[in-house]
Parts: C-alpha cells; structure tokens; sequence
C-alpha cells in the first residue's frame, strides 16, 4: 500500500486540468488535512474543484492533525503546514514500528498504516 499526504496545489490543478485519476494509479491512498478539505472549499476556489471535492472518491481521506508543534511553519499557509505535520506524524509512526524487535509481514506494516492514519 502506497499512502501520500497532499497539500491543495497538486488536487487543485490536477482536477482543473482533467488528470486527478492520476493520484490513484501512483498511489492507493491519498491523506490531506482540515486545511486542505477547507481550502478546496474556500470562496476563491474554482466551481469545478468545489464539485469534485464534495463528493470526493474513497481513495481520499480527510484527517485533523492532532498538534502543530513546528513554529518555523508559521509562515506558511495552513493546509501546506498540516501537510507537513501530518506527513510527519505518519512517518514517526512507521519508523517507530520498524525499530521494534520483532519481524513483520509487509502486509503487517500495512495495516498497522491504515489503522493509524484513521486516527
């Protein structure tokens, strides 16, 4: 299983220019946060983007990011800041699972992925 976190310029421009299908075919799961759902809602957002967004596929998940700890992040906007947070989280979270005594399936890893980004 292949899990990407997005921030809003990718979605945004791959719905306006047809090619959002890409997104799955590269990866089976794609994670953005709040910000990210928020903005691809915002007033300035294209209709198009809006439609596509509200009824977005299953293969795009939702997630709140549970603390903003990164000052330097500050002078970003807020989906590119949660996207990194919660890119973070993800990643702190397999790393701690490859660092443990024990082998593990693939399929183990995988799981325990999808269990965590449904936090």
């Amino acid at each position: 299983m292949s899990v990407i976190v997005s921030n809003t310029t990718p979605i945004n421009y791959l719905v306006l220019i047809d090619h959002i299908a890409v997104l799955p075919q590269l990866y089976t799961h794609v994670i953005i946060p709040q910000a990210v759902l928020e903005e691809l809602q915002d007033e300035g957002t294209p209709a198009k983007v809006k439609a596509w967004v509200a009824s977005h596929p299953a293969w795009l998940e939702v997630r709140t990011v549970a603390v903003l700890l990164d000052t330097s992040l500050t002078v970003l906007d807020a989906g590119e800041r949660e996207a990194i947070c919660l890119a973070q989280e993800l990643a702190q979270a397999y790393e701690r699972l490859q660092h443990t005594t024990f082998r593990a399936h693939p399929d183990l890893y995988s799981a325990f992925l999808d269990m965590y980004s449904q936090r």
